[in-house]
């Protein structure tokens, strides 16, 4: 028409996410062609744990050279008696890593249940020690022995607390696996992993209790 005036009009369509398939669908980044996100490789929850064990280690043992050398230098060091019950709580640390030796070879058979069974008298017999290191605590304290008694009891005090400490997170760890799912673990690499904490805790007990009552 007469004094109309064409006008070509451009239509851009911009898609969002980055480039498409031929079926229409946006490719993974990084290779992951699965439905969920990138999972950790399982064995990185065990090397984990060895750095962990290694952080830990060094911790007690800056605590032992600490008392080696108070030990040395003093005149004031009183040698103190080991309340008898601490001698019960070293068996059953010591049984429990039967029982959880146990348990995890009952998970590689397939035996859920003989699993669980054994897995709960393991946290059962450590829930058994820290109760029985409190004991210890209060028959020291009704002797008269606390923590400014002597560099012996103040060594005594915090080497056991920071054991039961590290303890206390051990059976949290295995009641967690008892009472729910893992997400992110499989079952097996859980096991493993808490049975490696567990048995460095009772190997770690037993280095503290002959350095303080038979290393004199």
């Amino acid at each position: 028409m007469p004094g109309a005036v064409a006008t070509n009009e451009t239509v851009v369509t911009i898609e969002v996410g980055g480039p498409r398939g031929p079926s229409g669908t946006t490719p993974r980044r990084g290779g992951d062609s699965g439905g969920g996100a990138h999972e950790v490789p399982q064995r990185t929850y065990v090397t984990g744990m060895t750095v962990a064990l290694a952080g830990i280690l060094m911790f007690f043992m800056a605590l032992a050279s600490a008392l080696i050398v108070r030990k040395g230098m003093a005149n004031d060091w009183q040698n103190l008696t080991a309340p008898k019950i601490l001698y019960l709580n070293t068996l059953i640390l010591l049984i429990s890593s039967f029982t959880l030796v146990r348990s995890r070879r009952n998970l590689a058979h397939g035996d859920i249940d003989s699993f669980r069974h054994w897995w709960n008298i393991t946290t059962v017999l450590g829930i058994l020690f820290l109760a029985g290191q409190l004991i210890a605590w209060r028959q020291l304290a009704h002797a008269g022995v606390y923590l400014g008694t002597s560099p012996n009891s103040s060594f005594f005090y915090v080497f056991t607390a920071a054991h039961g400490l590290h303890l206390l997170c051990g059976v949290l760890a295995l009641i967690g696996v008892a009472v729910r799912p893992t997400h992110k673990l499989t079952r097996s690499t859980a096991t493993e992993v808490i049975s490696m904490y567990w048995h460095f805790m009772d190997a770690l007990w037993v280095f503290i209790f002959l350095l303080l009552f038979l290393g004199r």
